[in-house]
């Protein structure tokens, strides 16, 4: 019962995580422990099939409840109280870094030159992607929904594996990848207006090819790196490791630009603080539970 408990606030970080342009599901899912034993169950789902459905509902539930009570939460946090959440969310990701590094710590490949390149290729990815808006200008122009043809659901199934998989990979923040594409706002729109049943039949015919896209793109990125922890497993998490320390940079560039002008002050400074301890303490307790 513990454990089901336990998973179901992981899955509920996890949920978090994916509503926020900068932050990846991925990296909390790996920061919090449980990630290795996601992308297992994912990618061997139907081998063992009674297992991986007792790992990932409880997973599913706390996702599935985060998305619903607080995507309104977040969003008023955010914009009233900028600097205590984003510290908080930065010590969720700092917190789980030991974990990581103790993946490391006694490999040969420590000690090799190729380990920190990866790390730092990884690293300068998600640094383009967060610093997009200044290098790439405000992306691409938001996608409309409005009568789409075969073509518009096809490049929409599309949209939901890049999706899924940025999602999945630690460091890569599904969310800013979407609004990169045009995707984001149109998005959050059509299932704002299905919470509210506005226009049922075609968005959720919408949310169904998305859905499929963000299914496929699950199970494909979960494949590729269930290989490439068994074949690379040290080089692999020196890639994650750079994912993560420049994702502690993106999650304030992030607010930052969708908040554009954040008033400081000192109550909230000190209050940033506490909450940025906090979420040490939970990001490094959860992980090693």
């Amino acid at each position: 019962m513990k454990e089901n408990i336990i998973l179901v606030i992981k899955g509920f970080i996890m949920g978090i995580a994916n509503i926020i342009p900068g932050v990846s599901g991925g990296t909390l899912a790996l920061t919090l422990g449980i990630y290795e034993d996601f992308i297992q169950a994912i990618s061997h789902f139907f081998s063992k099939i009674k297992e991986n459905i007792k790992f990932l509902l409880p997973i599913g539930i706390g996702i599935v409840l985060s998305l619903v009570t607080m995507s309104s939460v977040i969003d008023s946090s955010f914009k009233n109280f900028p600097i205590p959440t984003t510290l908080f969310f930065m010590g969720l990701v700092i917190g789980g870094m030991p974990l990581l590094l103790r993946k490391v710590k006694n490999t040969k490949e420590i000690k090799q030159p190729l380990s920190y390149i990866i790390l730092l290729i990884t690293f300068l990815i998600v640094i383009v992607l967060a610093f997009s808006e200044e290098i790439f200008g405000s992306g691409l122009s938001n996608a409309n929904f409005n009568n789409l043809n075969l073509l518009g659901y096809l490049i929409l199934l599309f949209v939901g594996i890049i999706a899924a998989a940025t999602m999945i990979i630690p460091g890569v923040s599904g969310s800013l990848v979407l609004m990169l594409l045009g995707y984001y706002f149109p998005v959050v729109k059509v299932i704002k207006d299905t919470t509210h049943f506005k226009n049922i039949i075609p968005n959720i015919f919408i949310l169904m090819v998305f859905g499929i896209g963000v299914l496929i793109g699950i199970v494909v990125i979960a494949k590729i790196i269930e290989y490439l922890l068994k074949k690379f497993e040290a080089k692999t998490y020196f890639g994650v490791i750079g994912f993560i320390l420049a994702s502690i940079i993106a999650i304030p560039v992030s607010v930052y630009h969708e908040i554009n002008t954040i008033t400081y002050s000192f109550p909230q400074i000190i209050i940033g603080l506490i909450f940025l301890v906090l979420g040490l303490g939970i990001g490094y307790k959860l992980g090693d539970e």
